[in-house]
């Protein structure tokens, strides 16, 4: 059992959404920091048709406990499959002082449903996979191989569970949950996400390889990033003094090793091309962990110009920190073009190398060059972002 970074720590009375995609550990975290809270689980058939056809009986089971326990955040899992049942925990909020953490897999189906999100009455917080200070005795080609969501990472027939994963769930969820009727041009989509995952998007011709139009492709990458399965990094272009790629988008899905999976890829060795992608891609997701257990509202952008030099991410409005990771041993004057760019065009606080080399060192032109452990270490120690 892996001792998750995120605390949900909320005032007497105080109400909560817990996001995250599926199997990230959202039940466990739960049950490890309530322990004693009355839980209901709608995965459960007949609490699931219970509540569907009488939300108000919910009120009735939560009476039935204790004073004491009822005092205690009550917790709704997958709280998305009833959304009738939001305007009961509104009411028990307003009328009982009763408190609730409402779990699920994401607020899409709610928001699109008009579903009463409580009206700013519950703080949110997500469950992102595991990320590096959470695991002891990180190994990083299993991470990339098996991924970082907890069942996987421990699982020695990962790839099994990866299929099953992306099949069952990527797929047939979304599905399930009526976010697209389309069935096989969201499958040819999927398909479409090996060749175009960590590159710039574009929607034309994804939309030709699919049968569907670009608008209905931006909507399929939208759903997977409001589901929790995806993120979408925004160009930076704060001066228009080089010619810069300013409106493509990078995709990433939201798990290294669920991309590996999506893509036929299997990492054997920390060198190479596919490791070097992969490694950017882990970092990425450690950076957006980062951002939302610490609370630090700093977007996450990549650079690149219309000559092909690039900085794989930029953090902050300003462009504080630019950050170019590299997948090889060694990092040579070549691998620094795309940063040195971007420093000389906008001056960032910091400009770091995050790479597979075995110890840290500094360029004459102030560039750090540290080995991906060290970067991580920076960077859950706050030392990133703060310039430490």
């Amino acid at each position: 059992m892996y001792r998750r970074t995120l605390g949900l720590e909320l005032p007497h009375g105080q109400s909560a959404f817990l996001w995250g995609a599926r199997k990230t550990g959202k039940s466990t975290l739960l049950q490890q920091q309530f322990p004693d809270s009355i839980r209901f689980d709608l995965l459960d058939t007949r609490l699931l048709l219970e509540l569907t056809r009488a939300p108000w009986t919910l009120a009735e089971r939560i009476r039935a406990f204790g004073r004491a326990r009822r005092r205690r955040p009550i917790i709704i899992d997958e709280v998305q499959k009833v959304p009738a049942v939001l305007d009961e925990v509104h009411r028990l909020i307003e009328r009982e002082g009763l408190s609730f953490v409402l779990c699920g897999s994401s607020a899409r189906k709610l928001k699109r449903g008009r579903a009463n999100l409580l009206g700013g009455r519950a703080w949110r917080f997500a469950l992102h996979p595991l990320t590096w200070p959470e695991v002891p005795d990180f190994d990083l080609l299993r991470a990339m191989n098996h991924g970082l969501i907890p069942e996987h990472y421990d699982s020695w027939h990962h790839r099994r569970a990866l299929a099953g994963y992306v099949d069952d769930y990527l797929k047939e969820e979304v599905f399930d949950e009526g976010l697209t009727r389309n069935a096989p041009a969201f499958s040819r989509f999927f398909e479409a996400l090996a060749f175009c995952h960590g590159e710039l998007l574009n929607y034309s011709n994804i939309a030709r390889d699919c049968g569907v139009s670009s608008k209905t492709v931006s909507e399929y990458f939208q759903i997977l990033v409001d589901t929790l399965l995806g993120v979408l990094i925004e160009p930076f272009n704060r001066r228009r003094s080089r010619a810069v790629i300013t409106s493509a988008p990078r995709f990433y899905l939201f798990d290294v090793g669920v991309a590996n999976h999506v893509a036929g890829r299997r990492i054997e060795r920390a060198a190479g091309a596919d490791f070097g992608r992969a490694l950017e891609h882990f970092v990425l997701m450690e950076l957006v962990a980062y951002r939302s257990y610490s609370e630090r509202d700093f977007p996450v952008r990549f650079w690149r110009t219309k000559s092909g030099l690039e900085c794989d991410f930029v953090l902050g409005r300003r462009g504080e920190v630019a950050i170019e990771v590299k997948g090889g041993a060694s990092v040579d004057r070549r691998d620094l073009r795309g940063l040195r760019a971007f420093v000389e065009e906008h001056r960032p606080q910091q400009a770091v190398v995050v790479c597979n080399e075995s110890a840290a060192r500094r360029t004459e032109d102030g560039i750090l060059i540290l080995p991906w452990e060290r970067f991580l270490e920076r960077l859950w120690g706050d030392g990133v972002m703060s310039g430490g």
